[in-house]
């Protein structure tokens, strides 16, 4: 699914309308109609909906969904802003509502506020995504009316007050605090960010049939990543395939009280599809490594509690440094030669990481295809503090064309960032995957992914997906605050089940 900015999603609007063809008001009796379909499937008749209007299109929305829930024989109350510039389609359809309904309240002043109960319904109609300066006067009072309510808040397409783009963090502006949000036909790029989180508690796309060839001759960088799109052809051996034919990936990681991670790792590559998994570990690993990964072969450093070398990379089809390697200089000067000679694809994880944070030059030395799998943190520190997530979002993209590398930013809704530009947020993943050792599973899959013979990009957005998805999976099971690495890992199989039912 592409993600468009709001004035691009203005312009597919009006394509729609120019060569649908349909008039506003149909198109947005159309939203209307998809609004109400959503209450209808979700909300009896006894809780009592109290619709907030503001002067534009939005309030025109809510005006129209008012109309369709009264006459569905709910009980609907709408209240409309003052305003000196009313849009045509608000016009229209606040008089369809008038003609059929007495429960239309115009809001002049504090005193014709109402009061809000816990079990009422109230949407917010307000501003839509035309917004482009902070509310005042008396709507920024109404917002903060229905922010001190304990009603259930939902918002139609965008929750009033909130850019469709970047919105300052901490942000001192009125917002409604949407418990839900009906976007219409896209998401907005600011559901992704953290610092959005308390306007965005939940959303759902709800299609109104935008023009296809609006949308996709519409040009984008921004991408949600959904099952459908996917590639899943790698699941697909033939018969006469053998262990050979699916990659080696080498695995370098571990370091003496570290070697959980390097496990995880390893073990999440053999479950994504790697024909063969090498482990390179210290000496003090090596019981560790072959009676948990027994799957794994083993490739023995010289040093005792930490890595200091590798093994000839020749027959190795994609690489995975960082998980615990640690950061002593030994294993410092074992990483700055590793980069400045590996040709096969290679994940950046972790201490890995920590060690580029000092040394962000050696990326300006790679010759290979890169994946960096940092945190936030890890992100900041490699590539310098960020503000908010949006500002970090637009650093990534600058540092994934400057070094011509993938940065896979993670947190919720896991952001690809590709050497082109483009980012891929991902649909899958939950809460209670941000534990010890989830990264470290992440970054075997896309090894193993790569080993198999993905493309680097490819491979770092299907990993993504499909660890969301081993957790999400997992969840069902053992709730979200139980949930661990080992859960994800043991799930990696569910998940690819999921994907081939659905592919089937």
């Amino acid at each position: 699914m592409k993600i468009f900015r709001t004035n691009q999603i203005k312009s597919i609007d009006q394509y729609t309308i120019d060569h649908e063809p349909i008039t506003s008001i149909d198109l947005m009796e159309r939203a209307a109609t998809a609004l109400f379909n959503w209450f209808r499937s979700k909300y009896h008749k006894n809780r009592c909906i109290k619709i907030f209007c503001g002067p534009g299109n939005n309030g025109g929305d809510g005006l129209a969904l008012a109309r369709l829930l009264t006459n569905a024989g709910y009980n609907a109350l709408c209240y409309y802003l003052k305003s000196e510039n009313y849009s045509p389609d608000f016009s229209i359809n606040l008089t369809r509502l008038t003609d059929i309904s007495s429960s239309v309240t115009l809001i002049k002043d504090k005193k014709d506020f109402p009061e809000l109960y816990p079990d009422d319904l109230v949407v917010d109609a307000l501003f839509g995504t035309g917004l482009s300066k902070p509310i005042v006067g008396l709507t920024a009072e109404l917002i903060h009316h229905i922010n001190l309510s304990k009603s259930t808040k939902i918002a139609i397409d965008i929750p009033s007050g909130l850019f469709g783009e970047e919105n300052p963090n901490p942000n001192p502006n009125p917002v409604i605090a949407a418990d839900f949000c009906l976007s219409l036909q896209f998401p907005k790029l600011s559901f992704f960010m953290a610092e959005n989180e308390p306007y965005v508690k939940n959303w759902v796309v709800l299609p109104i049939g935008l023009h296809p060839e609006a949308i996709k001759h519409t040009p984008s960088n921004f991408f949600y990543t959904t099952l459908p799109s996917i590639n899943t052809d790698f699941q697909n051996p033939t018969r006469f395939a053998h262990k050979g034919n699916f990659g080696h990936a080498l695995v370098i990681a571990g370091s003496y009280g570290m070697m959980g991670a390097a496990c995880l790792s390893a073990k999440a590559a053999v479950r994504s599809g790697s024909g063969l998994v090498t482990m390179h570990v210290p000496k003090a690993g090596y019981t560790v490594a072959q009676i948990n990964v027994p799957e794994a072969m083993a490739s023995i450093d010289s040093c005792d509690k930490h890595l200091t070398e590798f093994p000839n990379l020749e027959k190795y089809n994609a690489l995975c440094v960082g998980p615990g390697i640690g950061v002593e200089q030994s294993t410092r000067e074992m990483l700055t030669k590793l980069l400045s000679i590996a040709r096969k694809p290679i994940v950046i994880d972790a201490d890995a990481l920590n060690i580029l944070s000092d040394n962000i030059y050696l990326l300006e030395k790679v010759s290979t295809q890169v994946i960096l799998t940092p945190h936030p943190g890890e992100f900041d520190r490699i590539f310098g503090k960020s503000q908010s997530n949006w500002e970090r979002m637009e650093r990534a993209i600058d540092m994934a064309k400057k070094y011509k590398v993938i940065i896979v930013l993670k947190g919720a809704y896991t952001r690809v960032v590709l050497p082109n530009g483009n980012v891929h947020f991902n649909s899958t993943g939950n809460p209670g995957m941000a534990t010890g050792g989830s990264g470290d599973v992440l970054s075997g899959i896309m090894t193993g992914l790569l080993a198999r013979g993905l493309p680097p990009e490819e491979a770092a957005i299907t990993g993504v997906y499909i660890h969301g998805l081993a957790g999400d999976i997992a969840a069902v099971d053992f709730g979200q605050i139980s949930l661990c690495a080992s859960d994800i890992l043991n799930y990696i199989c569910k998940a690819f089940q999921h994907i081939s039912k659905n592919e089937d």
